[in-house]
């Protein structure tokens, strides 16, 4: 995991231009958005990343709380969101001292995929003691078994065509191969999860949840997961 924050903390190449990294922030920003329940909604974005559209949910929210592991990613959002009210930064220790039933909506979107599944089922603990008996949990971007890097390439390409980089995208997937992304999933590989283990996950932590009927992010190929305390 340490080596997943480290990565993701850095300046990668994941993003093959600002219209790339614009484009995903943007799609994940309004989908969160739509889950929004109320306008006095305390929402926590864990494991955010760069949430560029962040201030598109809070507008939505009575507050949102941003946190995420890595020090540089947690500076750039504190300076990128100084001026919001409705947004506060928080580092994951932080939000393990936030108190039980505070939280309306909790997003968890691309990040089990870098935890070990105990990880997983500790933050799904704890999610259970943090959402009030009404709230909803998001897990997002589930990597399923049988999906392999070809398969994840041409939704990228999909994405990239529909968009308007897709030869940045052809440039970029050059780039990404020879990077420290590839050395690493090679190295640590991906969590991954079908549908029945997902849910079964959820169901021992106290919820009741289902597939979502499309995926948080643009990739059909991965899934997402409500789950309600049951």
């Amino acid at each position: 995991m340490a080596d997943w924050i480290s990565f993701w903390d850095s300046d990668h190449p994941i993003y093959v231009n600002a219209r790339h990294r614009d484009v995903h922030n943007g799609i994940v920003a309004a989908a969160i958005r739509s889950y929004v329940p109320h306008k006095d909604a305390i929402v926590l974005d864990y494991g955010c990343g760069e949430a560029l559209h962040a201030d598109r949910v809070a507008q939505a929210t009575g507050r949102l709380i941003l946190s995420d592991a890595g020090p540089n990613l947690l500076a750039k959002l504190d300076e990128r969101f100084a001026g919001n009210e409705k947004i506060e930064v928080r580092s994951p220790e932080e939000v393990a001292l936030l108190p039980d039933g505070s939280i309306d909506l909790v997003v968890l979107n691309s990040v089990a995929q870098y935890l070990t599944p105990q990880d997983t089922d500790a933050l799904f603990t704890r999610f259970r003691k943090l959402l009030k008996p009404n709230g909803l949990l998001i897990v997002g971007d589930i990597v399923q078994p049988d999906v392999a890097m070809p398969a994840e390439v041409s939704a990228l390409l999909r994405f990239a065509a529909q968009n308007g980089f897709l030869i940045a995208a052809l440039i970029g997937l050059v780039r990404t191969a020879f990077s420290g992304y590839v050395k690493l999933r090679s190295q640590l590989s991906l969590t991954r999860y079908r549908e029945s283990e997902m849910l079964a996950k959820l169901t021992l932590a106290g919820f009741k949840a289902a597939r979502a009927p499309k995926n948080l992010g643009h990739d059909t190929l991965r899934m997402t997961f409500l789950a309600r305390p049951a």
